[in-house]
């Protein structure tokens, strides 16, 4: 009777576990998209529409350029690092806040991801990827930047 009984739990939760979707099925690798062929809009509407990032930027920089903080449990990552921030801006765009200053350019985007510079610039290169590398915080975060389009 107890070998039927703890049967019928794990068939039961088995079923209750199937009706949700894995944790690794909300992983989003931004790889090609940071390939810096695109523009800021097609980068951040997607990530909004399919609710990775937070639609209120955590910080408008002075040069215009806004930061998004991914939402809880959405795994984005760059160059197979993980995703802390998520960086555009796009003139005269209503997704993006405009800084106090001069913005950067009219259309720049990337990501800020946990690992150290060196790292993110090789397989970023190994991606064909032509953005700007920059380290934030030494050995802990990294910027990944493009402008243009």
């Amino acid at each position: 009777m107890k070998i039927s009984a703890t049967y019928a739990w794990a068939t039961m939760l088995t079923a209750i576990a199937a009706g949700f979707p894995p944790v690794s099925s909300y992983a989003y690798a931004l790889d090609s998209q940071l390939n810096c062929k695109s523009n800021a809009h097609a980068f951040i509407a997607p990530l909004l529409k399919d609710r990775y990032i937070d639609p209120n930027p955590m910080r408008v920089e002075a040069n215009s350029v806004n930061a998004f903080r991914p939402v809880q449990g959405s795994n984005l990552t760059a160059f197979g690092f993980r995703v802390s921030a998520i960086l555009g801006y796009k003139q005269d765009d209503a997704l993006f806040k405009r800084g106090h200053g001069q913005p950067f350019a009219d259309s720049a985007y990337g990501a800020v991801v946990i690992g150290a510079a060196e790292s993110v610039e090789a397989l970023a290169r190994q991606y064909g990827s032509r953005a700007v590398i920059h380290q934030v915080v030494p050995l802990l975060l990294t910027a990944i930047f493009c402008s243009g389009p």
